[in-house]
């Protein structure tokens, strides 16, 4: 369908809406499915009238123009508002051509993240502690909620993992780029002879499911209560209150034992099975839609070295857009973090915006 056909029809569907939503006989049930229509169209709709109200005025302009009789003054004002409306079109079209993109239905939902090092030992162990810094603090400028699940740390100051839960509005939107491997090339304060190392941590996004996302059956799961510890073995609590789930059909594994309480060290493992389930779900149908999705700006592969922080130039570098910065502090402290999601949100809108034409 072309473009402007597309445009036609939902104003039809939203005008046929209004008509249904004002017929006296209408049930509840029909009521309910009409309203959430009506208004998940309402904002399109508006989009598309401002759209074609802009087409009209330049219409209108162009005949002013055309016409050999017009005044002087008359013809600067028309060439005005032509020059206004070349401007105004490409954004409203746009605009437009977004609001018709498919919804990435998790995109509003909560996240949860999970940091861990890879290669390069304690270097990588730090690098994963200070990812998993940078995210909180990104966290806390966007007025989210960062809720520690686990930290599996050295004694030294770093993380072999951890994770936690963030709610907000858009979490997962603005964090799903995210996933894969961050490579750090720096000076290690341990290194006596000033070699640059490189060392890597790998970032997992999950959106975070409710029950009606997945469901977990009793029966699937195997629950493991044991005795949690600490960096070095000693002893965190003296109770059995540590948990690990595993989920027999497809072999996930999740260990708690951050809290105290064998019961919310449960429901902390249980929140990221689901989470790791419902991922789980969307990358299979994810590569069923499409074979390229490892070429996509969105791909989420954990293999996929996306950023690399060099410490020494002080930049740090998305492979995904080829996009360079050179405040690694900024960044590392949350707030130069918003130029790479805008940057890699605007780069996966216009690939599919390419797919669409």
């Amino acid at each position: 369908m072309h473009f402007s056909d597309t445009l036609d029809s939902l104003l039809r569907r939203h005008e046929e809406l209004r008509d249904n939503l004002a017929r006296p006989d209408l049930s509840g049930a029909e009521f309910s499915k009409y309203s959430k229509e009506f208004s998940e169209l309402s904002p399109i709709v508006e989009q598309i009238e401002a759209l074609k109200a802009a087409e009209k005025q330049k219409k209108e302009a162009q005949s002013l123009l055309a016409d050999s009789a017009l005044d002087a003054e008359m013809r600067a004002l028309a060439q005005e508002e032509m020059h206004a409306l070349d401007k105004q079109l490409p954004e409203l079209t746009r605009s437009v051509q977004l609001s018709l993109l498919p919804k990435d239905a998790a995109d509003e939902k909560n996240a949860i993240l999970e940091v861990r090092a890879g290669t390069g030992g304690e270097e990588a162990a730090l690098f994963a502690a200070e990812l998993f810094r940078m995210y909180q603090r990104y966290a806390a400028i966007r007025g989210w909620k960062f809720e520690v699940l686990s930290i599996s740390d050295t004694g030294i100051g770093g993380y072999k993992e951890a994770s936690a839960s963030i709610s907000g509005q858009g979490v997962f939107a603005r964090l799903k780029f995210e996933s894969g491997v961050h490579r750090v090339q720096r000076v290690p304060q341990t290194e006596a002879g000033g070699r640059i190392h490189t060392s890597a941590a790998t970032v997992a996004v999950l959106p975070e499911a409710e029950e009606v996302d997945v469901q977990i059956e009793e029966k699937d799961l195997r629950i493991d209560v044991f005795r949690a510890s600490g960096p070095g073995g000693q002893s965190v609590n003296t109770t059995d209150s540590a948990v690990r789930i595993v989920h027999l059909p497809t072999g996930i594994t999740v260990s708690q034992q951050d809290e105290k309480s064998q019961h919310k060290n449960k429901a902390k493992a249980l929140k990221v099975l689901r989470a790791r389930l419902y991922e789980a779900q969307r990358e299979k149908a994810a590569s069923e839609r499409a074979a390229s999705r490892k070429e996509q700006v969105g791909s989420g592969d954990r293999s996929e070295r996306i950023r690399t922080y060099n410490f020494p130039q002080g930049r740090v570098t998305d492979h995904r857009i080829n996009l360079t910065s050179y405040n690694i502090d900024e960044v590392m402290n949350g707030a130069g973090l918003s130029a790479f999601v805008d940057a890699l949100t605007s780069a996966d809108q216009a690939q599919k915006l390419a797919e669409l034409n």
